[in-house]
């Protein structure tokens, strides 16, 4: 990975700002660091001179089991970038805080509380009220949480001038843990570039084959679905792609207990992007069967490959996801209900027509939106 020169953001250009965001960016995997690089490009994009400020490590790799980096970036990844944040060296923390007082905002990405410490030693070099701090908050607290994850992000919360959530029940937990002041958007999609490997043509007959994407972990609901195919329509596959967070041996023994093992395939590790599009063109729908979320790409990934979404009624997927239009709904955890959507998918004449109504989204005008509202939490437009 390039490092970019440790001079920082360079002089003013108006009317735009000074912006640094500290987080994940490219090449690590997964949506928040793909996310962290759309926003920079897009803040760029408005006029504001913008440094990303990254990591080398992130946390113990005993913490993600895996390879933390994808082999080719996901998005074109941002010039003005630097790698120099590390879990285990106290003195990065407190280099880049130095490095970033000269901004006019500083935007920090909470992804793990196991990063607040060096979040909290970055800012308190800024010097604090110096420069305004914007918590921009994907998941206020994890999916699944430690005795130690509330006054972690509390603390981080609390010294932030703002925070940005993307959606209300996210925003009622920040309030619930400081009085920082809250701002909520939707989280603007980062659709993929078009396809660029085979396609289903239309009116193609139905492959009976389910798809489940992206990293493993409970919250996901692989579980739920597992125990709705086996309760399902008994001729319809389902490729589970991607990463188990805590490895594979209680999905394979759920799969035996259920005597589905001749209809479900085990894709495992990391997807690139290069084979994305022909994995997606082998299923009739995605399904995100998720206990909790707060957003996901994940629609918008599917749509963009043309295919309708089976998901539960959680977070921002009812929003995503227009229930009998371009996909189905069912409640979260609820194996029956989830059973009798893969039911109705694939009742005569029901897949055609969710298909037909998958458009992909322009994400211009949501970004605008995006853009505009964190500038104005930072104290800004």
């Amino acid at each position: 990975m390039t490092r970019s020169s440790p001079g920082g953001l360079g002089p003013r250009r108006d009317p735009g700002m000074r912006i640094a965001l500290v987080g994940p960016t490219a090449p690590y995997k997964g949506g928040i660091a793909q996310h962290t690089t759309e926003l920079a490009h897009r803040l760029a994009a408005e006029g504001h001179l913008v440094r990303v400020e990254s990591w080398s490590e992130q946390y113990p790799a005993l913490l993600y089991p895996g390879e933390q980096r994808a082999p080719a970036p996901e998005r074109k990844p941002f010039g003005n970038t630097a790698y120099d944040l590390a879990w285990y060296r106290p003195d990065s923390w407190l280099r880049v805080g130095h490095r970033l007082r000269s901004a006019d905002l500083v935007v920090v990405v909470l992804v793990s509380p196991v990063q607040v410490p060096a979040y909290l030693a970055l800012l308190r070099a800024l010097h604090p009220g110096d420069v305004p701090v914007v918590v921009l908050a994907h998941n206020v607290l994890p999916h699944e949480r430690r005795a130690v994850d509330v006054p972690l992000v509390r603390a981080l919360l609390r010294r932030a001038d703002a925070v940005l959530a993307h959606s209300d029940d996210q925003a009622a937990l920040a309030r619930s843990l400081a009085d920082t002041p809250v701002t909520v958007t939707a989280l603007a999609p980062f659709p993929p570039a078009p396809p660029s490997g085979p396609a289903r043509p239309p009116g193609a007959p139905p492959t009976r084959t389910l798809l489940f994407f992206g990293l493993v972990r409970p919250y996901k609901g692989l579980d739920v679905l597992l125990r709705a195919l086996a309760a399902g329509p008994p001729d319809v596959r389902l490729v589970v792609a991607g990463e188990f967070w805590g490895g594979t041996a209680d999905t394979e023994r759920l799969v035996a207990e259920l005597g589905i093992e001749e209809r479900v395939e085990l894709r495992l590790g990391y997807v690139p992007a290069p084979e994305v599009a022909a994995l997606f063109a082998r299923a009739d729908a995605l399904v995100l069967p998720y206990r909790t979320v707060t957003g996901t790409q994940h629609t918008w990934l599917a749509f963009a490959h043309g295919l309708p979404v089976v998901a539960a009624r959680v977070g921002t997927l009812p929003e995503q996801v227009r229930d009998g239009v371009d996909g189905l709904l069912c409640d979260p955890g609820d194996v029956a209900g989830l059973a009798d959507a893969l039911c109705r998918l694939y009742e005569p004449g029901c897949l055609p027509r969710l298909r037909a109504n998958v458009h992909s989204v322009d994400p211009t005008p949501q970004w605008r939106e995006y853009v505009a509202a964190l500038v104005r939490a930072g104290g800004g437009g």
